[in-house]
């Protein structure tokens, strides 16, 4: 496995070891110990989720408040634009955001810390896309960061004329001015 830091180091883009013949591929695409190993992180996933978007879908930018969740990202089929903004009010890097494309080709994982907001727009027709979390989803405690808020400033690959498909709770999502973040 290889890690490839990021512009936020605490966002860590993950390479598996792929190996493939003309029969198809095999990887790991998770293992506790090589994961606590190359990153240096002692976690404990306890939930796996997998959504599956259209083309132009733009989901998030979604977090946990009070009981944030760090979340292993992959895409399984497709491509995505994923996207992860820090709202640690206390981080150097507060407000910041880091986006990197997923792909089923380029089988790489992203690992986005507790703290962080989180989103994906779909680039391919369709994208299928697996997550494990590092706590429960509860949904009293979902909130929601605006994709488009000036502030953050996110340069999404979206074409020119083109709308992105949200849904009504991201479309009313708040500013990163008036969402309640983490200390």
């Amino acid at each position: 496995m290889k890690i490839i830091t990021t512009s936020i180091p605490d966002v860590l883009i993950i390479e598996p070891r792929v190996f493939g013949d003309s029969r198809g591929f095999f990887f790991e695409s998770f293992n506790q110990k090589d994961f606590s190993q190359a990153t240096g992180l002692d976690v404990n996933f306890v939930q796996d989720n997998h959504s599956r978007s259209a083309k132009g879908v733009l989901r998030g930018l979604h977090y946990q408040i009070r009981q944030p969740q760090g979340k292993l990202v992959r895409v399984v089929r497709g491509a995505v634009f994923d996207v992860s903004v820090d709202i640690r009010k206390s981080s150097p890097t507060f407000g910041r955001w880091v986006g990197v494309e997923l792909t089923e080709d380029n089988y790489r994982q992203l690992w986005i810390p507790p703290g962080f907001a989180h989103g994906f727009y779909v680039l391919s027709d369709s994208a299928d896309f697996l997550y494990k979390t590092t706590e429960y989803y509860v949904p009293d405690l979902d909130r929601s960061l605006l994709w488009s808020d000036p502030e953050i400033n996110i340069s999404w690959p979206i074409n020119a004329g083109t709308q992105p498909v949200i849904s009504a709770k991201d479309t009313n999502a708040a500013r990163l001015a008036d969402a309640e973040l983490f200390e």
